[in-house]
């Protein structure tokens, strides 16, 4: 009986130490390898290896867009040597299905790795680039993932080219050089800057935070460290907490570059090297950081509800880009004036600068905010000669937007509420409470919440609509007046911009509404004289010794034919604002400026 029981007591170990081998065998597992022997050729070499499928088949798919970045890039257009095999090394037959997928025919082997390259060298902060100097990673335009295993957990394995010592991301590391990551989305979102770049360390609002400089500067790493510190130290104690345990500033310091994309805790800037060297230079990229940093709450969790959980292969359309990006526009450069940066006086300077921009592109009467942020994906990165009078920048008019905004809450509350009300309070309800996105009623329905005044003629006539705003109605609660400088100054709207090119002068672009346009100029029309003058670097002043409705012969040559155009020289109606207080401000006025621009009281 003894024996029996020993008998039964190990064949049962047997069966529980065989179901557990066939369970580890079956268990899902994802593996990615980067490696890069040749940086100079700018391959990056990829290996994705699935674990556990047992499927017949495996789809392997390459994003074809970057979130925070609207526009199809096709970046499987750069994939190269595609090959499988199974975990034995046997090959196994692949197939391209469509522009960015790939087909293993696995056979149900356990595991499939799926092998390629992928070229990179277009340095910018929604793409991958790789040379002798170091490497940047942008995970849509690197990482393929296996169709239907998007929520699976994995890890990343990075192999430096020799000598490069350095490897800084937003992942979790697991090793030297291996990070782990618990699902696609977040290995998408975690850029890698690889190389031998400098790292500094700081901590800001009792979080670790790294600084990850390739390039060299006229920077003070020091001086940088605590003046982006105070940045985020606004932006924490304006959102009221920070979300993540650690952040990651990947910094490309170049000869010409600008720009930013944020992550979930990290995010790649892009500025020339010499810019730190001035006050507007240095107070520029102080406003990038605070720009991209404010992403952090303002769309990576706080978000329109078509951004998340995102599809890679196609558009994901939102009429919200004017709050994402514009209303983060308008937190930028507030930021840096509350952080001390700025002056009163010059921050009411970039915003009427603001509101110039706006005003002065034909665009802003052509197609609504609302309509530029939905078109990001077809118009936004996609500029020509006509852009400008038929779009609007949905990060420059959505910021005047918030300006306007800001200032309706604060009149309507005589000074104890503003827009950052409005932020924290969607903040707490659509990211922390309901963990979702918004929609734009919900926007406009906590505006109305925070101000007490329904909003439905803002949104339909400045959102929806292009009429311009009364300015002064707005800003009237803080005790300042928009005045139009270039009002009477009876300049002409010539309207036409040029270029030399071989000795001749090239119209590069026309205006709408102006001379040029009404007197029938195009793009490409070389022009030859004016009034049997020829013309040349002074035609702009010629332009302006003439009167309001004079009429000028244009010789020019369109194609190779010449003809006479007789324009007609039209009134210039762009506008020039500038703030100026009024005289014997109100207590609430007062209350209102100095809370908004960040004047003590004292």
């Amino acid at each position: 009986m003894l024996k029996n029981n020993r008998f039964k007591l190990s064949l049962l170990v047997f069966l529980f130490l065989s179901i557990g081998n066939v369970a580890s065998a079956l268990a899902e597992e994802l593996r990615y390898t980067l490696s890069m022997p040749e940086p100079h050729t700018h391959y990056f070499e990829v290996e994705a290896e699935l674990s556990g499928a047992r499927k017949s088949y495996i789809d392997f798919t390459m994003p074809v867009w970057a979130p925070g970045s609207y526009l199809v890039r096709e970046f499987a257009k750069n994939v190269e040597g595609f090959e499988a095999t199974d975990g034995n090394g046997k090959s196994l037959r692949s197939e391209k299905i469509d522009k960015n997928t790939w087909r293993v025919h696995s056979n149900k082997a356990n595991t499939v790795r799926a092998k390629y390259d992928v070229y990179a060298y277009e340095m910018s902060v929604r793409t991958s680039f790789l040379d002798a100097s170091h490497g940047y990673v942008n995970g849509t335009s690197i990482f393929m993932y296996p169709e239907g295993y998007q929520d699976l957990k994995g890890t990343l394995a990075v192999e430096p080219f020799k000598g490069w010592d350095k490897v800084s991301t937003g992942l979790k590391s697991t090793g030297k050089y291996t990070f782990s990551f618990p699902n696609y989305d977040i290995l998408a979102d975690s850029p890698l800057e690889i190389g031998t770049h400098e790292v500094y360390k700081f901590t800001a609002a009792g979080v670790p935070h790294e600084l990850a400089m390739y390039g060299g500067g006229n920077y003070d790493p020091k001086q940088l460290m605590s003046d982006m510190t105070k940045v985020i130290d606004e932006a924490v104690k304006l959102m009221g907490e920070l979300p993540v345990d650690r952040y990651v500033f990947i910094v490309h310091n170049l000869e010409r570059g600008g720009g930013g994309l944020e992550h979930l805790n990290s995010t790649t800037l892009q500025t020339s090297r010499w810019n730190y060297g001035t006050e507007a230079g240095y107070n520029g990229f102080l406003s990038l950081v605070a720009h991209e940093y404010f992403h952090l709450w303002n769309v990576k969790r706080l978000r329109p509800e078509p951004l998340g959980p995102f599809d890679y292969n196609a558009e994901n359309y939102t009429r919200l880009l004017w709050v994402s990006e514009g209303i983060t526009s308008y937190y930028d450069d507030l930021l840096v004036r509350r952080a001390g940066f700025t002056s009163p006086d010059r921050y009411l300077g970039v915003v009427s600068g603001s509101i110039n921009s706006v005003e002065n592109t034909p665009g802003n009467k052509v197609q609504p905010v609302a309509e530029s942020s939905f078109d990001a994906w077809i118009k936004y990165y996609r500029r020509n000669e006509n852009s400008s009078n038929a779009e609007v920048s949905y990060y420059t008019k959505g910021g005047v937007l918030g300006h306007l905004l800001n200032m309706e809450i604060m009149e309507a509350t005589k000074g104890e509420k503003s827009l950052d009300d409005v932020m924290r309070f969607m903040y707490e309800r659509f990211y922390k409470k309901l963990n979702r996105g918004f929609t734009e009623a919900e926007f406009k329905e906590a505006i109305e919440k925070v101000s007490g005044r329904k909003m439905d003629e803002f949104f339909q006539n400045y959102v929806h609509g292009t009429a311009s705003p009364d300015y002064n109605k707005y800003f009237d609660a803080a005790g300042l007046k928009l005045v139009n400088t270039n009002e009477g100054n009876n300049a002409i709207n010539w309207g036409a911009s040029t270029y030399s090119s071989g000795g001749k002068l090239v119209v590069r672009g026309i205006s709408r509404g102006s001379s040029a346009w009404e007197g029938g100029l195009n793009v490409n029309d070389e022009i030859i004289a004016i009034n049997d003058y020829r013309a040349g670097d002074d035609l702009e002043r010629f332009v302006a010794s003439m009167n309001v409705g004079d009429t000028a012969d244009v010789l020019i040559a369109r194609d190779g034919k010449l003809q006479t155009l007789k324009v007609k020289m039209l009134p210039d109606s762009s506008v020039r604002y500038q703030f100026i207080q009024v005289d014997n401000p109100s207590n609430t006025q007062q209350k209102i400026y100095n809370k908004w621009l960040s004047i003590s009281n004292s």
